[in-house]
């Protein structure tokens, strides 16, 4: 079961036994408002507010329970959204280190003289505007001493991205798979008439 259909499940569960709780408490209270005429209504109000106490201690047992598992879906939504962003970050990160490795590489072509295309030379000067520059006047200085330039191909062609990835912690975190322990949580249904 994914994790978003069973904290919908206990979710649920959670309004129903609150309601119930209000509703058995309001009961209770009800009844010990009422002033009994007879030895024998005392003794009938006495057991029904016994009775309604021991439903309410049901109702909050399960109401504990299912609070259980709510936080133990918590916790995995929490882990797996978690994973999803530091996946995305080292995504990032890896993004930016090929970025600078390939700027480096422009900048070393164009400081040993080589002739680089313009759209790599913009990608260097976007970059640094010093690097830029700082590779200009040493390529300038080899160009005079050497008469042999290597000429390039742009690092930067053909990087179409082919599959453009989604980032979606909480679709993620919606989509995974349950691993806590999901037990039946039955909702008592004690109504006045049954007491």
């Amino acid at each position: 079961m994914k994790i978003s259909d069973a904290q919908k499940i206990y979710r649920e569960n959670r309004k129903q036994l609150v309601e119930q709780r209000r509703a058995l408490i309001k009961q209770r209270d009800d009844l010990k408002k009422m002033t009994p005429a007879s030895e024998e209504e005392k003794v009938r109000f006495s057991e029904e507010a016994a009775t309604l106490e021991l439903s309410i201690k049901e109702v909050n047992k399960a109401f504990d329970k299912n609070q259980e598992v709510l936080d133990n879906l918590t916790e995995q939504y929490c882990a797996v959204w978690n994973a999803e962003v530091a996946r995305q970050q080292g995504d990032a990160l890896k993004e930016q280190a090929i970025e600078l490795g390939k700027i480096m590489v422009v900048f070393r072509r164009i400081a040993h003289g080589d002739i680089v295309p313009g759209k790599d030379e913009q990608k260097l000067m976007d970059y640094n505007m010093e690097m830029y520059m700082a590779a200009k006047n040493l390529g300038a200085m080899r160009r005079a001493e050497e008469e042999k330039k290597e000429k390039y191909d742009s690092l930067w062609e053909d990087e179409e991205k082919t599959e453009e990835e989604e980032y979606d912690p909480q679709g993620r975190a919606d989509n995974a798979e349950a691993t806590v322990d999901l037990p039946e949580i039955s909702v008592p249904n004690i109504t006045v008439e049954d007491l």
